[in-house]
């Protein structure tokens, strides 16, 4: 491929906030926001921080509250201290006068020490706490939403913005005692300077304006940048993913994509760098002219503490404290500005996570409550299904019943709706319009979870969990059988050879990763995903391509105790191997999300039709419009009317 038929930057994957909504919400912070949004942004810390360790929070805030108190007390002491000092009398004397204000303020410095290790100690044991917390929320209003939820545009990305969200919180922690820290530091500096003089505390507050208006247009800064770089980060972690799994490696070198995929990551890479660049440089510039502004009109607040003093306004030794008091309310009113600062930033991330939590709530599943028993009958009337934001219905116009002891199968082209229909027969969707009925009960009205408990699923994609191998069958519902039941589902499926190999039998974890632990090939990990299913009390059976990594034999096995397994279930089969669907009662043949050929398996192979068609290319590579009686004569026995029950 030549050079510059690679795709452009502007026609890279990138990951973008379709509705604008969270840059909107960055682009308007400003000072008078963070007054606004600060106390809620607190009071919500603390409310989280409650709700995990409740003991743990009030240490916290108990803790600020007697640190300000020492540290007014401090200061007073400094007063105290010094006019003892500058007093008439004999050098005895002074020292004697101020003996009393230096113990209590060496006093308030240790018991101030003393409190900050307890401050640390209980903010290094909450945060983690607190993430853990909005992570364990996160799970739960993710596992709670309709399957369809994972289909609305940006769903995803925002669940990610969530976690990232989640993570930070802990942060908040930390934050959130700067900020208690800095106001109670300001609230002791200010009860101070205004006993000394009314008008310093206006004077300092004005001097910190426009350092808070610097911190605050910085921060919105950085947060817009690492916003609109989300999707770049996204990506990274996809392409880290993918390079460094082991499922991939064979591929990357055989495909000799090393650098491709080094040179993408890159590329990525310094697009982020780009934008980290251009955000620290307007925060430095943006901090730079706070710093001289804030300078400027600090010289003037210590300009009218000297006219003060010159004048006669203000003794030497208030003038001594006004100097201690200054720096204490400065130091604090900084930290409060910056603390915001940072709180704010850090409150965005938050607000990713309580709005997806929001939006989770709006999929989240409000169905019926009624508890279904195994079905004896699915009846599926005139369904229609479409996809959010899809052009047109991935289903229309289904219907057919589905009956305990049948095996249905469904075929037809990649995208014709096999798997959507399976879903919906299953209650992971529900109908746009039309019903799907379990005995006469329309699966919105049931118990969701209920009806699951019922159903046994055997999907194109399984999961490969990081669990011992009776953890992986049973799925952590173990049933009264206890292992004699998982052994007896493990001799139908096959996977009884797979366990005679693992070092310790069903007690083996199967991820290679981890200590004991021992990998399987794909072949096996399907046997152990069908093991699940057999394994599974359920009144309804969906295999999705279940054969599709074994061999010969073990496909065999499979299909030969197909008959048994359904004398007791509902049985839905979707595969392309059209050998396989001899064994079905009924076969349904989708073609664009509609049922357009239905019958057993001898009446669709010698009618004229896309089953015809299928099988053609699969077994003699004819074209369309093979005659019947050469498909006949290629099905010989296979096709007999028995075949079907073998």
């Amino acid at each position: 491929m030549a050079a510059d038929s690679y795709p452009s930057a502007a026609e890279e994957l990138r990951y973008i906030d379709q509705t604008g909504s969270r840059e909107r919400a960055a682009r308007q912070i400003r000072l008078i926001d963070m007054a606004r949004r600060l106390p809620r942004l607190v009071r919500r810390s603390v409310a989280l921080a409650w709700r995990t360790d409740p003991r743990a929070a009030l240490g916290l805030l108990l803790c600020q509250v007697a640190s300000g108190a020492m540290q007014a007390l401090g200061l007073l002491a400094v007063s105290g201290t010094i006019t003892a000092l500058l007093s008439g009398g004999d050098l005895y004397g002074r020292l004697l006068g101020a003996w009393p204000s230096v113990v209590l303020l060496a006093a308030a410095a240790g018991v101030r020490a003393l409190l900050g290790i307890v401050v640390a100690w209980l903010s290094s044991r909450l945060g983690p706490q607190m993430s853990r917390e909005a992570e364990l929320r996160l799970l739960r209003a993710v596992t709670e939403v309709e399957l369809s939820a994972y289909d609305a545009p940006g769903f995803t990305h925002r669940k990610e913005a969530a976690d990232r969200g989640a993570e930070i919180v802990q942060d908040l922690v930390g934050e959130g005692q700067d900020l208690i820290a800095s106001a109670a530091s300001l609230a002791a500096g200010a009860g101070v300077l205004t006993a000394l003089h009314p008008a310093l505390l206006p004077l300092l507050a004005l001097a910190s304006v426009p350092q808070a208006v610097a911190q605050i247009s910085a921060a919105r800064v950085r947060y817009l940048a690492r916003l609109r770089a989300g999707g770049d980060y996204r990506l990274l972690s996809i392409l880290r993913w993918h390079v460094c799994d082991r499922y991939a490696a064979d591929q990357i070198r055989a495909g000799t994509m090393a650098g491709f995929l080094a040179g993408r990551y890159q590329q990525i890479t310094e697009r982020i760098n780009r934008a980290d660049r251009r955000a620290a440089n307007t925060g430095a510039r943006m901090s730079l002219v706070g710093a001289v502004c804030g300078g400027l009109a600090s010289a003037v607040v210590w300009a009218a503490v000297v006219w003060l003093l010159a004048t006669g306004r203000m003794s030497v030794g208030h003038a001594g404290t006004a100097v201690f008091a200054l720096q204490t309310a400065g130091t604090a009113l900084r930290g409060l500005v910056t603390g915001g600062a940072r709180i704010m930033r850090t409150g965005l991330y938050m607000d990713d996570w309580s709005r997806f939590l929001e939006e989770a709530g709006g999929f989240r599943m409000r169905r019926g409550t009624l508890v279904p028993a195994a079905p004896r009958e699915i009846r599926v009337t005139n369904l229609v299904f479409r996809y959010e934001e899809a052009a047109q219905d991935a289903l229309r116009g289904v219907s057919f019943t589905l009956r305990r002891g049948e095996v249905v199968a469904l075929v037809g082209y990649n995208g014709s709706g096999k798997t959507t229909l399976a879903k919906l027969l299953s209650g992971l969707y529900l109908p746009t319009t039309g019903e799907v009925a379990w005995d006469g009960v329309p699966t919105g009205d049931l118990d969701p979870q209920a009806m699951w408990e019922q159903v046994a699923l055997v999907p194109q994609d399984y999961a490969r969990w990081p669990l011992t191998a009776r953890e992986n069958i049973t799925l952590g519902r173990p049933t009264e059988g206890g292992d004699a039941d998982v052994h007896a589902a493990c001799a139908r499926s096959g996977a009884d050879e797979v366990l005679a190999e693992l070092r310790s039998g069903l007690d083996t974890v199967l991820a290679r990763d981890w200590l004991g632990g021992q990998e399987l090939s794909g072949g096996q990990w399907q046997r152990i995903a069908l093991t699940r299913a057999f394994h599974r009390p359920a009144g309804l059976l969906v295999l999705d391509e279940p054969t599709s990594a074994l061999d010969p034999l073990g496909e065999h096995r499979i299909f030969a105790g197909l008959r048994e397994i359904a004398a007791t279930r509902a049985v839905v089969l979707i595969t392309h191997r059209l050998t396989n669907v001899a064994v079905a009662d009924r076969i349904l043949v989708l073609d664009k999300g509609e049922v357009v050929q239905h019958g057993t398996f001898p009446e669709l192979v010698a009618r004229p039709g896309l089953f015809r068609d299928l099988w053609a290319y699969q077994h003699t590579r004819e074209t369309r419009g093979a005659d019947a009686s050469g498909a006949g004569l290629l099905l010989g026995d296979e096709a007999g009317p028995d075949t079907r029950r073998t």
